[in-house]
């Protein structure tokens, strides 16, 4: 789930690349120097799980990963993003270069979204911790897909089209998402709980 080059308005992506700028800066500012291995490791995880590919009718899916994270990285989540979408185009050329920013956008700030909105519902309790994983991870990637349907629709309604599929094949990937995030939670929880403050 990526945006090609060339596929969004000069002026989209432009804005792109400016809001995406300004939200790797924001997330270097609040993210401390401890945190940095964290960052690498989810970013890695995040690099990783988008390179399984799984055929599905016209289409292929891959996990995004954006609700985990959130939940991981909460205002650092936008450079783990970043980076891992910055490699994926300088290697394999998932998306494109001029997309990078739009590309971004379309995961960096749902993850953020869920970061927030993990810290607000997740309590104190075990059970609340796994529902609010759960529901982070789910609605990471229908958050990814609309920003994508939106961002499309800026190329001309002929992408309409394609953001419809994209938001159909999504759906399992969605429920699957929602299961690792429900999982990673507990364990972390159980087994390391500052890693979810």
């Amino acid at each position: 789930m990526h945006i090609s080059d060339g596929v969004l308005p000069i002026s989209v992506t432009i804005g792109c690349f400016a809001a995406t700028i300004a939200l790797t800066a924001v997330g270097v500012r609040k993210t401390p120097a401890e945190s940095l291995p964290k960052v690498a490791v989810v970013t890695s995880a995040f690099f990783v799980s988008s390179l399984i590919h799984v055929p599905l009718g016209p289409t292929s899916v891959h996990l995004l990963l954006p609700g985990l994270v959130g939940i991981l990285l909460g205002p650092s989540a936008f450079i783990s993003i970043v980076l891992g979408l910055t490699l994926q185009s300088l290697m394999f050329q998932f998306g494109g270069i001029t997309a990078l920013g739009a590309n971004s956008i379309m995961m960096g700030i749902p993850a953020l979204m869920i970061g927030w909105l993990f810290k607000q519902l997740k309590g104190s309790t075990l059970k609340g911790h796994a529902i609010a994983g759960a529901l982070g991870g789910f609605l990471g990637t229908v958050l990814s897909v609309g920003f994508l349907a939106a961002l499309l629709y800026t190329g001309g309604e002929d992408f309409l089209g394609v953001g419809k599929i994209a938001f159909i094949a999504s759906l399992p990937v969605s429920i699957i998402e929602a299961i690792i995030a429900y999982f990673t939670v507990i364990f972390l929880f159980k087994v390391k709980p500052e890693l979810l403050k």
